[in-house]
């Protein structure tokens, strides 16, 4: 099968960073499914690992965490996929990626692919939605609507909820406010500096949009900003945060990374597959909507360079996705 990978860590504009490989075709066991990959989409994490991970001595590694394509073949275990079944999902960090033809996965952390979505527009979905769902209503416990027929239409916001969203165009920023607009009456104020970003977010439901970026930069504007006994949720990573600053209001600090489940095969993983599915039925729904910005044509090495060379240079807002593999 066709592949993209690396052997050494190197800069991105060296052709040897990303190179179109051929490696064989993984066998389907256990709980995994075997997707043919019809699409892609590329986020800051790919080229953290690129630039960081090395691969097994003699061998290629293969990376990306964001998919879309057919169920091909599944293992004695699997109960929610047939052959067929068009899905969609992040994977896992700590397995070969889906910058491949075709990827193992654990059934309990794919969801069905929206049925109105290409998929080029469902690969851009999976990692940033799964990291602003589990955020929010998991880490954050932002109050919700039972459903968006509770707000009857109404534009009308809770003074007493307001969500301050850090780089708000990115990846995680763009469905993040669209999960806050429907779900949520709380007040969104995202933050953006280029003016094609401020335009996106606004587009996306956005209160105010204000200039700022990097939690560890302005940390301490952070928590002065915050009320008393609020919360903040880092995906991130900077260096060192002082905890000692949160005490006096008394601010609860929450880490969301969302392969811990897959990482550690949580009790819980299958709710990934079931987040993954409201959301599918949420987008049918025309509730919300991909988060594409940028569609770079074919899998290759050198088309996932490019993205990964837009992401290091902090060039995009929305997602980056590529379709198809040559012939």
């Amino acid at each position: 099968m066709k592949a993209i990978g690396y052997q050494d860590n190197l800069a991105i504009d060296n052709e040897q960073a990303l190179q179109d490989i051929t490696l064989d075709k993984p066998t389907a066991s256990g709980h995994d499914i075997l997707v043919e990959v019809k699409a892609i989409s590329v986020n800051p994490v790919d080229y953290k690992i690129r630039q960081s991970r090395p691969a097994p001595e003699g061998e290629y590694a293969v990376i990306g965490w964001d998919a879309a394509g057919i169920v091909t073949a599944v293992g004695d275990e699997v109960s929610l996929f047939s052959v067929g079944d068009k899905v969609y999902y992040a994977g896992d960090l700590t397995r070969s990626g889906s910058n491949a033809e075709y990827q193992l996965v654990d059934e309990r952390i794919v969801g069905c692919m929206p049925k109105s979505l290409s998929f080029a527009e469902a690969a851009a979905l999976p990692l940033t939605t799964i990291t602003a769902w589990e955020m929010l209503f998991e880490r954050l416990q932002v109050p919700v609507t039972n459903n968006s027929a509770d707000k009857n239409g109404s534009d009308e916001r809770d003074n007493d909820v307001s969500v301050l969203v850090i780089g708000a165009a990115g990846g995680v920023g763009s469905i993040l406010t669209q999960l806050l607009k429907i779900r949520t009456f709380a007040t969104i104020i995202g933050t953006a500096s280029r003016d094609e970003s401020v335009k996106w977010l606004k587009d996306l439901g956005a209160d105010h949009v204000m200039s700022l970026n990097n939690t560890e930069e302005h940390y301490e504007e952070i928590i002065k900003c915050l009320k008393p006994q609020g919360k903040l949720g880092l995906i991130d990573d900077p260096d060192s945060l002082d905890a000692k600053l949160l005490k006096t209001k008394c601010l609860s600090l929450h880490w969301e990374f969302m392969f811990t489940r897959s990482m550690f095969h949580t009790p819980d993983m299958i709710e990934q597959h079931r987040l993954l599915t409201d959301v599918a039925n949420m987008i049918d729904a025309g509730e919300i909507k991909t988060t594409v910005a940028y569609h770079l044509g074919t899998i290759t090495a050198e088309h996932v360079r490019h993205a990964h060379q837009m992401l290091e240079n902090q060039q995009a807002h929305g997602k980056i996705v590529l379709e198809g593999w040559s012939a």
